[in-house]
């Protein structure tokens, strides 16, 4: 008997929940989803998350939101992607948005920045986590731990970009499984189930009944391209081609296709350009920003939506700031998210189709293997971050609430929603009150 499925009410309470509890960057967010879909909630089998993520995470842009809209896709078809891609985003628009005008307007704002230094050593314990139940569950073999140290050395002391880190797996795990399965499974000679999933729900997209082919692809790649620049246009015939908004579109549409490796690489290449090219902003701005993204829920990319605040505000020529400054902001992450779900909803059908391949599955396995030292390597830059600020000096505070989240989730079954709230409120108690 076929287990009943998710309906689309009950992904919609999900997905809106997710948009304001998702704190941590990427690493927390997928640590968070995969506590929920695979763990709790048993919507999704392990092995398919997994392979799931593995995809994304080759893909340009923000993995996390890619990975929402993707499970999305498969528990409710396109209409759940769209719903879960969307709602990963839509309260962090808002709140950057009034977080941005706040910043330009009003200055700094202590007692907001508080309650945000509070979440981090959640965050940090939530991700901690993630990597050991993560690790633990993929890493089955002597070997599999070998990959991902070697992905974590490579990525972390070397600076190996990460699609060659995927790439090199997936060719290891590949000839692994043809030649010595052993390395690969406890069991030698196993490969990946392609068998029915153990959870409750069957993703209505699946495995077989997939829809494919040349004439979706089309459809897919002249809607998405169409919504992609409709709004550039629009500006262009309103003020011109040589409107600041015309550059903001056209570089972070650039960014959106161009950088792999999510945000932090993102960053780079988006305050060379910002403040070294355009001089929209200050470097102190830009690094301003990163910490309003880091430390409200949605990706991190939303660091660019500061930015395209910023640049709005203070370049929009004829317009009211805040009106200016929302324009940009609300482009620059038109322009982010848009290529995104094109990519999932253009390459999804066909990974499905090929991840039941047990070829694939063995190369699948190392990759896999492969994205847990990455993730660690986000996990390490993270919490470094946290416990040693950008300001100077070791953050003992934020050593000891991350050690008693932690512990509080590992041994004592903490939730996750009572430790992000928690921990904002200790973390403000702490800088307004008590120190």
């Amino acid at each position: 008997m076929t287990p009943p499925g998710i309906s689309f009410a009950e992904a919609f309470r999900y997905w809106l929940k997710l948009g304001f509890i998702s704190f941590g960057g990427p690493t927390g967010q997928i640590a968070i989803m995969h506590k929920d879909l695979v763990e709790k909630k048993k919507w999704i089998e392990e092995e398919h998350f997994l392979q799931a993520l593995n995809f994304c995470m080759l893909l340009p842009g923000p993995e996390a939101q890619q990975l929402a809209t993707y499970i999305g896709w498969m528990l409710n078809g396109k209409w759940g992607g769209i719903m879960a891609g969307g709602l990963f985003v839509l309260p962090s628009i808002f709140i950057l948005w009034l977080l941005a005008w706040m910043y330009a307007s009003l200055g700094s704002v202590p007692a907001v920045a508080a309650l945000f230094y509070g979440l981090k050593p959640a965050v940090v314990a939530i991700v901690l986590e993630a990597v050991l139940r993560i690790g633990k569950k993929a890493l089955k073999t002597k070997f599999l731990y070998t990959l991902a140290a070697a992905a974590f050395v490579g990525i972390y002391f070397f600076n190996v970009p990460f699609p060659v880190i995927v790439l090199s797996a997936g060719l290891i795990g590949y000839l692994s499984g043809t030649f010595a399965p052993g390395l690969l499974s406890a069991k030698a000679g196993n490969t990946p189930s392609a068998g029915p999933s153990p959870a409750r729900a069957t993703p209505v997209n699946a495995g077989k009944g997939v829809k494919s082919g040349w004439r979706r692809s089309l459809k897919v790649l002249t809607v998405s391209l169409a919504l992609w620049f409709l709004p550039i246009a629009v500006l262009g015939l309103w003020r011109g081609w040589q409107d600041t908004f015309i550059d903001i579109g056209i570089l972070f549409s650039k960014a959106a296709v161009v950088t792999f490796g999510g945000a932090y690489a993102v960053l780079g290449y988006i305050s060379q350009q910002a403040v070294g090219h355009y001089h929209w902003i200050m470097p102190e701005q830009m690094m301003d920003g990163l910490g309003l993204a880091e430390t409200t829920p949605g990706p991190l990319i939303m660091v660019n939506q500061f930015v395209g605040y910023l640049a709005g505000y203070y370049h929009a020529q004829g317009l009211p700031p805040a009106l200016g400054g929302a324009i940009g902001g609300l482009l620059t992450t038109w322009v982010t998210f848009i290529p995104s779900f094109m990519m999932i909803f253009l390459l999804a059908p066909y990974i499905e189709k090929l991840r039941r391949n047990k070829s694939l599955g063995t190369a699948l396995s190392a990759i896999t293997a492969a994205v847990v030292g990455v993730v660690l390597n986000l996990a390490v830059l993270f919490t470094r971050h946290t416990l040693v600020p950008d300001a100077g000096g070791f953050d003992w505070y934020a050593l000891a609430a991350s050690i008693v989240a932690f512990i509080g989730m590992q041994r004592f079954k903490w939730g996750m929603v009572p430790v992000i709230l928690g921990s904002a409120a200790a973390g403000y108690l702490w800088k307004m009150l008590l120190n």
